[in-house]
């Protein structure tokens, strides 16, 4: 099945904003300085979840017969004891719709995005609901990640980062369709992408890593080495989510390690089909840290791919070669 990728993106683009406008309402009135005390997870949750519900509801309804690859499914939502939790997805994913779902119909919304690639569907979405976990408790980065994978490669993604500003006001979109660009608007802004493009850096010497701001998402202490070797002497831009890839897609970081923590870990789909892409579409470059395109037709994972690298383009395999020396290998 191949899809009109101009209705294609349409749809997702405003289902990403659908959902930025569900996430935001509940980082805003539900997480407060008490629930961070507590190590209370409760509003990333509901926010988790209602964003997949309404996302998955507006892709059900334009390409029913497509299926999604989304990060929840509603098991946990369904046990006697998640009443509250039950009732607050309900209520937040209702907000945005044009309907009054009750608590049936939005489980189902979010089992929509329960399917498993079994080689029955060449051409499915993926979908990260919320992308950046700690980083919305903080109220900091965080990201709506969605993507449109066929034959196994990334075809158009949005990546929603309802925080990342571009000027005065907090909330941007960026979206790429393989072979048309990437391209950024506000969040809450009518009309085209305007293009958008990686940094013009020529060497390492002159570029940014980007890396994540909670040390256990990788290495960091070997990309600190990597980093010298490659005569980088400006601080990394830490930031949450793949968020990360905006960064880099819009010029704010040249480069993006995601270096394995273990040698048997696999990353998921979801957490990185928009974003490269969105990097891809800029004039970047995205590979596994051993310099192999991503492959994104086997499963739920890229089971063929160890880590991530994402940067700029003209020294991306000097940055290949660099991790290579010093993971040893």
């Amino acid at each position: 099945m191949s899809l009109d990728l101009g209705k294609a993106l349409q749809v997702a683009v405003q289902a990403t904003r659908t959902a930025s406008v569900v996430c935001r309402r509940v980082q805003s009135n539900l997480v407060t300085a008490e629930t961070l005390e507590k190590k209370d997870k409760s509003p990333v949750t509901v926010a988790d979840f209602a964003s997949q519900a309404v996302v998955c509801k507006a892709l059900a309804e334009a390409f029913p017969d497509v299926p999604v690859v989304g990060e929840e499914d509603s098991k946990d939502l369904r046990e006697d004891g998640a009443a509250a939790l039950r009732a607050a997805v309900t209520e937040h994913a209702a907000s945005v719709v044009d309907s009054s779902p009750d608590e049936q119909q939005v489980l189902g919304w979010i089992d929509h995005g329960g399917w498993t690639p079994d080689g029955s569907h060449s051409t499915y979405w993926t979908l990260d609901p919320i992308d950046g976990t700690k980083g919305f408790l903080r109220g900091e980065q965080y990201a709506i990640a969605l993507g449109l994978i066929q034959d196994g490669q990334v075809v158009l993604g949005v990546l929603g980062c309802p925080n990342l500003s571009d000027g005065a006001l907090p909330g941007i979109l960026m979206t790429a369709v393989r072979g048309k660009g990437a391209g950024l608007l506000q969040i809450d802004e009518a009309g085209e992408p305007r293009p958008v493009r990686v940094s013009s850096a020529a060497t390492t010497q002159e570029s940014r890593f980007c890396e994540s701001v909670e040390s256990g998402h990788s290495d960091q202490g070997t990309s600190a080495r990597i980093a010298e070797a490659l005569g980088i002497s400006a601080d990394p831009y830490r930031i949450d989510s793949q968020c990360k890839y905006a960064a880099v897609a819009r010029g704010d970081a040249e480069i993006y390690l995601r270096l394995p923590t273990s040698e048997e870990y696999r990353e998921k789909i979801w957490d990185h089909a928009a974003g490269s892409i969105v990097v891809e579409e800029a004039g970047g470059t995205v590979t596994d840290v051993h310099g192999n395109a991503l492959d994104f037709s086997k499963g739920r994972k890229l089971q063929d791919n160890q880590g991530i690298i994402a940067t700029s383009g003209p020294f991306h395999d000097e940055v290949v070669a660099a991790v290579k020396a010093a993971r040893g290998v």
